[in-house]
């Protein structure tokens, strides 16, 4: 939408560094459309493994409390909390009992409004999970659901009369057989479940339900939130007749993915634009859909600001790459950077025009991002997780930052399944035990791959027992380096991973050609070099990323005699076209 700038509007402009002259950024009309949560960097934390001040060995409120002022200091903008609502911890915190409380090993609610005062004392805005898709089978509506077929919560939720035969097959992410249905004998039902058996799907189909979760939803936005980050929302809408899905419709019309096929529920887009008209519209705030079976294609449906529906949504194209089909997120090391490339440039190029983006590397349900997609042995850690923050904070798009990604933590690499806390890692681990596969290749296999508990071990503060996080056994290992390897040890350091994220992100903020400016990749061929330039209202920066353990060469055909280092990733500065190994460059262009 192009938006026609008054003389104030225009002066704005130009203090931010949008435009170089008031007068011409009337004459020209822009078409940015500023928002804050496009300008902001989020920072996810993982209130499980974030910081224990009550020695139980579980992450807290409190915790999160006691760091805020370091929080603050990493020049993000945003926090988004992984669930924190009660919960029997099925999924760690994704199967919700009660919307509307904290969970006891967390705190209370009065912890969770100093947590709010506090952020909003120090201009953090905080951003909560919404997990609708399904709750807890503890939930009050689901216990009432399965006591009867004409109880009045029976409706809030799936079931299929066993008398009508067993359901058509829909897949169950958490269950050892794959089924996403499970029987319940007390009824002689089934009742759907994507994920675990103690998450059972919500029916959206009832506009009782929807009316109960935008009266949550409500009741947290008058609390003060600043938005939702929606959990598995593009799988919300079902086909209740639930057809029989052969492969062969797969192929035809959903790529081949049952995620795609559960991402394209009727009315789905219904009940976004009544969630927005009944809640999202009434304040200024985010709303971030979990883009689960989210396309290249689809994407625009759930984005574009006239069709009044959500703010952004994250892809799993980027996350998913180098996964090997068939395995459980085995993924080949080998993965190829001309493939990286083309995923993140397809993906800037469908919000060239509308909508808005979004860039991450890691979160709660990734391995960490430098043993993922740098290199984790000693001597090239530091360098490739720095090489990874320039990447995510100059791109196009609102970038997602994991907890501890800043101090450049890598995977635990646990030897036995015991350490393992996951229900996803677990329950794979009982399939490949059920078949009769290689258990000790299973467990090598999570080292590397997506046992989500590899982003989960705690935050590592300092080098004492336990990193610093608990004075008690944590809930999950910590990772063994984390006696060389911690946040105080980086604080000394300038040269640390952790100052060169904050480095990262005050740039960003000097440099709107960085939020806003057109991304045009370059070299799209060179298997080891990632080289794009960003440009705004005559601004132009070119950034170079080798993303290899060698020297390489950016054959970008730009002279760069003149250019200016904005930042650099190595001790000593360079200007040079050939890269170190995981050398970051970023080059203000004259």
């Amino acid at each position: 939408m192009k938006v026609v700038l008054s003389k104030g509007m225009a002066i704005a402009l130009f203090c931010f560094g949008l435009v170089t002259n008031p007068s011409a950024a009337q004459e020209k009309k822009p078409t940015i459309e500023r928002k804050w949560w496009k300008e902001a960097v989020v920072y996810q934390i993982y209130p499980r493994s974030f910081k224990d001040t009550d020695g139980d060995g579980v992450g807290d409120l409190k915790g999160i409390i006691q760091k805020l002022d370091y929080i603050k200091s990493l020049g993000i903008d945003v926090v988004w909390l992984n669930p924190i609502y009660g919960s029997p911890n099925a999924d760690n915190g994704y199967d919700i009992s009660d919307y509307q409380s904290i969970m006891k090993e967390f705190g209370t609610m009065e912890d969770f409004d100093a947590l709010l005062k506090g952020m909003h004392e120090r201009g953090l805005k905080l951003v909560m999970d919404l997990v609708v898709n399904h709750s807890s089978d503890e939930h009050k509506w689901f216990q009432e659901s399965r006591k009867s077929r004409d109880n009045p919560y029976r409706d809030y939720y799936h079931w299929w009369p066993a008398e009508k035969g067993k359901p058509a097959f829909r897949p169950g992410a958490f269950e050892a057989d794959g089924s996403g249905w499970r029987y319940d004998k007390q009824t002689d039902s089934y009742y759907l479940h994507y994920f675990s058996y103690k998450q059972p799907d919500l029916n959206w189909e009832n506009p009782k339900l929807r009316q109960e979760i935008y009266s949550m939803m409500n009741w947290w936005f008058q609390k003060g939130i600043d938005g939702f980050r929606m959990d598995v929302i593009p799988f919300i809408a079902k086909d209740t007749t639930f057809p029989v899905i052969t492969q062969a419709d797969l192929d035809k019309n959903y790529q081949g993915r049952w995620d795609v096929f559960m991402a394209s529920g009727p009315h789905l887009h219904d009940y976004l634009k009544e969630m927005n008209k009944e809640v999202l519209s009434k304040y200024d705030v985010m709303a971030l859909a979990e883009g689960a079976g989210m396309t290249l294609k689809s994407a625009h449906d759930f984005v574009d600001a006239d069709r009044k529906e959500l703010d952004m949504g994250y892809h799993f194209e980027g996350t998913n790459l180098g996964y090997i089909p068939g395995y459980f997120k085995k993924m080949n090391p080998n993965w190829s950077l001309i493939d990286f490339k083309k995923i993140y440039s397809d993906w800037d190029a469908v919000y060239d025009q509308k909508g808005w983006g979004t860039i991450y590397l890691g979160n709660h349900d990734q391995p960490r991002m430098t043993s993922r997609w740098g290199n984790d042995a000693p001597e090239f850690s530091a360098v490739s997780s720095k090489m990874l923050t320039t990447f995510l904070l100059s791109m196009k798009g609102t970038p997602y930052y994991y907890n501890g990604d800043e101090i450049g933590m890598v995977n635990p690499k646990f030897n036995k399944i015991e350490d393992y806390r996951d229900i996803e890692t677990i329950a794979e681990y009982e399939k490949v035990k059920i078949a009769g596969g290689d258990l000790k290749q299973f467990i090598e296999d999570q080292k590397t791959g997506g046992a989500r508990d590899n982003g989960r071990t705690p935050f590592q503060w300092d080098n004492s027992k336990n990193g610093g996080f608990s004075t008690a056994e944590p809930w999950l290992k910590v990772n063994d380096n984390h006696t060389v390897l911690n946040a105080v040890a980086q604080e000394k350091d300038p040269n640390s991973v952790l100052n060169y994220f904050r480095k990262m992100t005050k740039l960003r903020k000097m440099n709107p050609v960085l939020v806003y400016g057109k991304y045009t990749l370059l070299e799209k061929e060179n298997p080891n070099v990632y080289a794009y330039t960003r440009e705004l209202e005559g601004k132009k920066v070119l950034v170079l990323l080798n993303f290899s353990a060698k020297n390489a060469v950016a054959n970008t055909g730009i002279n760069l005699k003149n250019a200016k280092v904005l930042i650099n990733n190595y001790a000593t500065v360079s200007k040079k076209a050939t890269l170190r190994p995981y050398e970051a460059l970023v080059l203000e262009l004259k």
